[in-house]
């Protein structure tokens, strides 16, 4: 086993499908669109559209564990560990003509890698080469565009994005979309929003077709948890790494595990909330957006260790079947680059009930 790897147990997602009232297309005989998903990740954003209805054909990331995590989380569709920017627009509708057929109606969906645009990122500059992805995802887009009915796209990042240092970039793609023939929707969203125990804020383009109607795209608010203790109080304690982990070793889940706690600060219980690398969280506040260092995860409410990577799922509002693969590193990458699917599904909706008006 490689170092820090996740020995797993399932590979079934869990699936929570809630139509919310809305007609289904299927029973007109209109069934809704598959997904195409770019920079999926583990699949954050696609198991909300998941949730919502929608097929999700094909997955496509630059990191091959997180495809791997995609592919046990949704055994249905395809996977692409492969950098986009090497394999292009026609490498991307290649491998797409391999899982929907050419003339289909499609949506698309993803967030290219947001630390370029991060306002934590203190070295972040405009020359920085993720900043490119963008206009890369636009192409892509064209492309597609020229094979499939492109129905819907959305498009999520962080709110540096829209900074004065990046406005350039961020224009250039709202612009993008607009002269690819979409009506595009901005909105900034807060994952406290819509029942996720975060206060994870991005900003989430939905473009659609464009017709005489302007549609509202608005995702919908719900209610749920709000404290970390909702989330992740009164689990038991997760296991600490050790080589060879057998899976049967690892209680409640698969990813209930995390480091073994070596500072002295842990010994004898000092941390304290603040700090960049011994950020502690509050039993009955909202988590900070989960975002992390080099393995440096937020420490338990306790003092007494690091989050688990199973609990940073939890207070991202991933299911409790989801599961990750990949090293401890990868997980952490994994986890804190997705979107929360209830946050996801929300947007999902509002997309849904665009389609569900058209003829």
């Amino acid at each position: 086993m490689t170092e820090f790897e996740t020995p797993v147990r399932s590979n079934r997602a869990e699936t929570s499908l809630n139509l919310g009232g809305i007609v289904d297309r299927a029973s007109r005989g209109t069934p809704l669109p598959p997904i195409v998903s770019l920079f999926s990740g583990a699949g954050g954003l696609d198991h909300g559209f998941k949730d919502e209805g929608f097929d999700i054909a094909i997955a496509f990331d630059r990191s091959a564990a997180a495809i791997e995590t995609h592919k046990r989380n949704f055994p249905k569709s395809a996977g692409v560990a492969q950098d986009l920017t090497a394999l292009g627009p026609l490498g991307v509708l290649r491998y797409a003509l391999g899982a929907i057929p050419p003339g289909s109606p499609i949506g698309i969906i993803g967030g290219p890698p947001c630390q370029g645009f991060s306002r934590a990122n203190v070295k972040r500059n405009q020359s920085d080469p993720r900043n490119r992805l963008p206009a890369l995802y636009l192409k892509i887009i064209g492309e597609l565009k020229q094979t499939y009915d492109v129905q819907f796209v959305v498009f999520e990042n962080v709110l540096g994005m829209r900074d004065r240092k990046h406005k350039r970039t961020y224009d250039a793609l709202v612009a993008g979309l607009a002269k690819l023939g979409f009506h595009v929707s901005e909105e900034e969203l807060c994952a406290l929003d819509f029942g996720v125990p975060q206060t994870r804020k991005r900003i989430v383009l939905t473009a659609v077709r464009r017709k005489d109607e302007i549609p509202n795209l608005r995702p919908r608010r719900c209610r749920g948890q709000v404290s970390v203790r909702e989330a992740i109080g009164g689990l038991q304690e997760p296991l600490f790494f050790s080589r060879n982990i057998q899976p049967d070793a690892i209680p409640l889940h698969a990813n209930h595990w995390t480091m073994n706690p070596r500072s002295e600060r842990f010994k004898h219980g000092t941390i304290k909330s603040g700090g960049r690398c011994f950020k502690k969280l509050d039993w009955d506040k909202p988590s900070p957006t989960i975002a992390f260092g080099h393995r440096e995860i937020y420490v338990h409410p306790s003092g007494k260790r690091r989050l688990s990577i199973y609990e940073a799922m939890l207070l991202q509002g991933f299911p409790k079947s989801f599961v990750l693969a990949g090293n401890l590193s990868e997980q952490v990458e994994q986890i804190s680059n997705a979107v929360p699917p209830p946050l996801a599904k929300s947007v999902a909706s509002a997309v849904r009930r665009y389609l569900d008006k058209l003829p």
